[in-house]
């Protein structure tokens, strides 16, 4: 009745859902390490976007010029990236520590910059060409799923539930949630807290950099790629609460598919609706759906 009375067969409107949940699984992954990262380290990371890049990158190298499979690429380009991550926070990140977040904002910004021009110095503009691991789909009669596309979803959604879980469920999670509230006090009884920064921003890298490497057979690889996609990954993490675990897994998702529909109905406003979306949220919950005021 509903397909009906907007005049859409099933096969478009769940096709755009499709479209949409893939969207949101990206917008997932990415929200989720940008949570992670503001919620320990009070760190709005503008370079996120292009680590994300540099996984899809990272991915094109260790397939085309190193002879490796996509699927050891799953996992060596996000350890890899991660860890540069985990030198960057050592290196300058850390020497910012305490100081006002516009130094954080402005040193990631500029190494958003650095990456994305470094990158496009080394490979141009053009964008690089990436093959699917898994060819052909299936017909579901009412719509045609391409096998990787929803082995990008399942793949997303396993992820954020697992980290979910690890932070929310675990002592390790805790002991994160502590620092996050009360380093001192976490210091006074032993933990290496330093360490745990560390480790969290590499993991936020990490994600960012898996995101990567799943869109590198969806969308081109481009230099540009990364900033393309951050500014509304970071709209999706205000929606759900600035350091909210669960609110970027699920205002990615649901935005992806509320992105997805609008599509369809009204192209026009696609590119828009997150933000219009972002706009009302703050109206009436300033620290997001899932967010509380510190």
């Amino acid at each position: 009745m509903f397909l009906e009375l907007f005049g859409y067969p099933p096969q478009a409107v769940f096709g755009q859902l499709l479209l949409g949940l893939i969207n949101g699984a990206f917008y997932a992954l990415l929200s989720l390490g940008l949570a992670l990262i503001f919620g320990l380290l009070n760190l709005v990371n503008f370079a996120h976007g292009a680590l994300y890049m540099l996984g899809a990158v990272g991915a094109w190298i260790a397939v085309t010029q190193l002879g490796l499979s996509f699927w050891a690429a799953i996992f060596l380009v996000p350890l890899a990236v991660g860890c540069l991550g985990v030198a960057l926070e050592r290196g300058l990140l850390r020497r910012i520590a305490g100081l006002d977040p516009l130094y954080g904002l402005l040193l990631t910004f500029g190494l958003a910059l650095l990456i994305e021009g470094l990158t496009r110095l080394k490979f141009g503009s053009s964008g690089l060409a990436f093959s699917s691991p898994i060819n052909g789909g299936h017909n579901l009669g009412f719509m045609f799923l391409p096998y990787y596309r929803g082995f990008v979803v399942l793949v997303s959604i396993v992820v954020c539930l697992v980290t979910w879980i690890a932070i929310e469920r675990t002592r390790l999670g805790a002991l994160l949630r502590a620092a996050t509230e009360n380093p001192q006090l976490l210091r006074a009884f032993g933990v290496p807290v330093e360490v745990l920064i560390t480790a969290t921003f590499g993991l936020g890298v990490a994600l960012a950099a898996l995101a990567g490497v799943l869109a590198a057979p969806i969308y081109q690889i481009s230099p540009s790629m990364g900033s393309h996609l951050i500014i509304t990954v970071f709209a999706v993490v205000v929606i759900g609460g600035m350091g909210s675990i669960g609110g970027a897994i699920i205002s990615g998702f649901g935005l992806g598919l509320l992105e997805g529909l609008t599509r369809l109905y009204w192209p026009a406003a696609s590119a828009t609706v997150i933000f219009f979306v972002m706009a009302v949220v703050l109206l009436i919950r300033p620290a997001g759906l899932f967010g509380s005021v510190r």
